[in-house]
């Protein structure tokens, strides 16, 4: 077992992870409060750009593969090497997907007009 250390971009916070547990069981172990909801890698809620570094997260079913290689979901993401990671981040494909439900809100609003 190889332990790294992942440190949280734009805060003081830094952890230290084993390469068998995810970034999201050692936040909750070392007090850090990270966004989850689903715990199972489909809701991207506890996504991060990975900065720097490497994760494996094979059960990240919510990313595609080129979203994996520069995003973590947190609740499975397991440290491959000492990380940098930005908190909060989603990729673009969540983006896009909230942009398209807001204009589709938008949208079915003046319909009821």
């Amino acid at each position: 077992m190889t332990e790294y250390t992942v440190e949280f971009v734009g805060t003081d916070e830094t952890i230290e992870v084993t390469d068998t547990e995810t970034i999201l069981s050692a936040c909750f172990e070392e007090g850090i409060a990270q966004e989850y909801s689903c715990r199972v890698g489909m809701c991207l809620a506890c996504s991060a750009e990975i900065v720097e570094g490497e994760v494996t997260q094979p059960a990240a079913r919510g990313l595609t593969d080129e979203e994996a290689e520069n995003y973590a979901l947190t609740c499975m993401a397991r440290p491959q090497s000492d990380l940098k990671l930005d908190r909060g981040k989603y990729p673009p494909s969540i983006e896009d997907d909230a942009a398209v439900s807001a204009e589709d809100g938008d949208g079915a609003a003046a319909d009821d007009d």
